[in-house]
């Protein structure tokens, strides 16, 4: 259950409510994590500042940016998160399977992506440390260091969301991700 209880637009504190409705809208609905954050208009604008930065100056395309959030909620081991961009990464253009490997770690089909992958797993598993051999497969495999260095947007904006779920203990208002085999 729900540590938080979940806002309406028309519930939520003054202060959160356009960022709500923005979130609605871009969302097709009221999300769960966003309806709760909104008790806290500075826990909002925080999620806000941070996603609509990498918006504006992000460079990965949507495939990208899903793995590496598919990639942090498992390390997280955040069942809303990786729920939630399941279903963003299949509209992205990743298969169901393809999900899976990425949260398993073992992304077979696209050498480039496992690299960065193997980079976000570690900031989000290491507290920000990247081994330099995890650094340079990263390189070797085609991501420029400006890539890199952007990845950690990327791994910071997850942990926030899946760092509150995990507090808020927010109830799943998505379809669930398919489980981990072994």
């Amino acid at each position: 259950m729900s540590r938080i209880p979940v806002h309406t637009v028309d519930s939520a504190p003054d202060q959160s409510r356009e960022a709500l409705r923005v979130l609605e809208k871009r969302f097709g609905k009221l999300l769960n994590i966003h309806a709760e954050m909104a008790h806290s208009p500075v826990v909002l604008a925080a999620y806000a500042a941070m996603t609509d930065a990498i918006a504006e100056h992000g460079t990965f395309d949507a495939r990208t940016r899903e793995a590496i959030a598919l990639a942090v909620g498992a390390v997280d081991h955040c069942d809303y998160c990786q729920s939630a961009h399941t279903m963003a990464g299949k509209a992205a253009g990743l298969s169901e399977e393809q999900t899976v490997a990425i949260r398993r770690g073992e992304v077979d089909f696209d050498p480039k992506l496992a690299a960065l992958v193997g980079v976000v797993r570690e900031i989000a598993s290491e507290v920000g440390e990247v081994d330099d051999a995890t650094w340079q497969r990263g390189l070797d495999a085609g991501w420029s260091d400006v890539e890199l260095t952007e990845a950690f947007a990327h791994v910071v904006a997850n942990l926030f969301t899946n760092y509150f779920n995990h507090y808020a203990r927010t109830e799943l208002d998505v379809p669930p991700a398919p489980g981990l085999p072994g």
